[in-house]
């Protein structure tokens, strides 16, 4: 062969186009993967806006949904229907829906009304009045029994009636007594009935319910009777469960052959505390405290035994409860001498607790006054004349608007 027969070789346009191919085909392959990647992640958001889509509609024809009507089950028939009581006034006949079950249907059950047919759809939860529900106590008072002077019986009354039941209910049954239903404390104000209360919830894993008796008188006839039912349903509920009633006499003043219609309805109220105190439901670990300082206004049904069994009297602290309650409130205070309690106790005169407190801040707030940052004796000494000067120009006012 021949030179001018030999094959020519590659030229550099030649190597040129073929790189050009192949960083073509590089970056076609790049881009099938970024289209891809944009393809899978538009079908995800298709998916995502579909879902939304029906969740929107859910929600639209759920808002479009005729309103229902409450109503309670006054009876359940052999065949099925039931008989309720709409919101409207009276009684009907109806048939539960398939989706209802009919074992949750019973009597008393609170159920939703078709606005139409009044076909039951559903059942409802018990329902309680947002005051019965906020005069659950979630935190428990920080008061101890240590907190306490002077009332060593009455805390020892106290724990033995409302405490022990609670946490050593098999000495009980071992002795075979029924331990007492309910405790009232009766004495001045200020001599620490609320106190004791908050004690013995801090010493107590039980559910602590406070309610002032005031609240239980409402407007409308039947109003305070049902939250007083509410109130120890809640309390049922929630066993272990201590109820505390301050200012009970505010509904168990005693009843009067001629009174109002207000007169009328606070009766009512009170019929339904004797009611649950001492009914055919019994209270098992429901424990009452009642505090009141006019026990001689309180209705006899309520004092007799079964609904309050122990009566304890909380008396203005003695010349000895005097001393202690001076050292419990002054153990926080920055003294810059020591103090002579017992002179202090007994120019303190007829103080209660909550007097005896009022004197101890006042002792304080002459240090501050003065900018000091300790309290002295003299201290002391000024707190109790202006105090119990005080607590006498308060007397002497009712004494002369009685």
């Amino acid at each position: 062969m021949s030179d001018s027969e030999a094959p020519a070789s590659p030229t550099h346009e030649t190597f040129d186009r073929v790189n050009f191919l192949e960083l073509r085909n590089t970056q076609l392959a790049e881009a099938i993967k970024r289209v891809e990647s944009e393809r899978h992640y538009m079908e995800a958001e298709i998916l995502r806006l579909q879902r939304e889509v029906k969740r929107l509609k859910t929600e639209l024809d759920r808002l479009r949904y005729p309103p229902l009507i409450v109503g309670s089950v006054r009876d359940v028939l052999t065949d099925g229907r039931v008989v309720v009581k709409s919101s409207t006034g009276p009684d009907f006949v109806v048939n539960a829906a398939e989706t209802v079950e009919h074992g949750k249907i019973t009597v008393g059950s609170r159920v939703a009304l078709n606005k139409q047919t009044l076909a039951v759809m559903g059942v409802l939860p018990a329902s309680l009045d947002p005051l019965v529900t906020a005069s659950e106590i979630v935190d428990k008072p920080t008061v101890t029994y240590q907190d306490i002077g002077g009332l060593t019986d009455q805390i020892r009354e106290i724990r033995e009636a409302v405490e022990y039941p609670l946490l050593r209910a098999e000495l009980y049954k071992k002795v075979g007594v029924d331990p007492p239903k309910g405790v009232l404390l009766i004495g001045s104000p200020g001599t620490g009935k609320t106190l004791i209360a908050k004690a013995v919830a801090h010493h107590t894993n039980a559910t602590f319910v406070r309610l002032v008796g005031s609240e239980l008188v409402q407007k409308y006839i039947g109003e305070g009777a049902r939250l007083v039912r509410e109130l120890f349903q809640l309390a049922r509920e929630k066993s272990p469960t201590i109820i505390f009633i301050d200012e009970v006499d505010s509904i168990g003043a005693k009843r009067l052959e001629v009174a109002t219609s207000g007169d009328r309805e606070v009766q009512r109220t009170l019929m339904q505390l004797l009611a649950e105190m001492d009914g055919f439901e019994p209270l098992s670990n429901v424990k009452i405290i009642a505090a009141t300082n006019r026990p001689d206004i309180l209705d006899d049904a309520l004092l007799r035994p079964g609904r309050f069994d122990r009566i304890i009297e909380v008396p203005v602290p003695s010349f000895g409860g005097r001393v202690e309650i001076l050292k419990i409130h002054t153990r926080g205070m920055a003294l810059r001498e020591p103090i002579d309690f017992d002179s202090l106790a007994s120019r303190c005169g007829e103080a209660t607790g909550a007097d005896i407190r009022a004197i101890c801040t006042e002792a304080g707030m002459w240090a501050i006054r003065e900018e000091r940052e300790s309290v002295t004796m003299a201290d002391f000494e000024r707190a109790i004349e202006k105090v119990v000067g005080e607590e006498e120009l308060r007397k002497e006012s009712v004494t002369m608007f009685a």
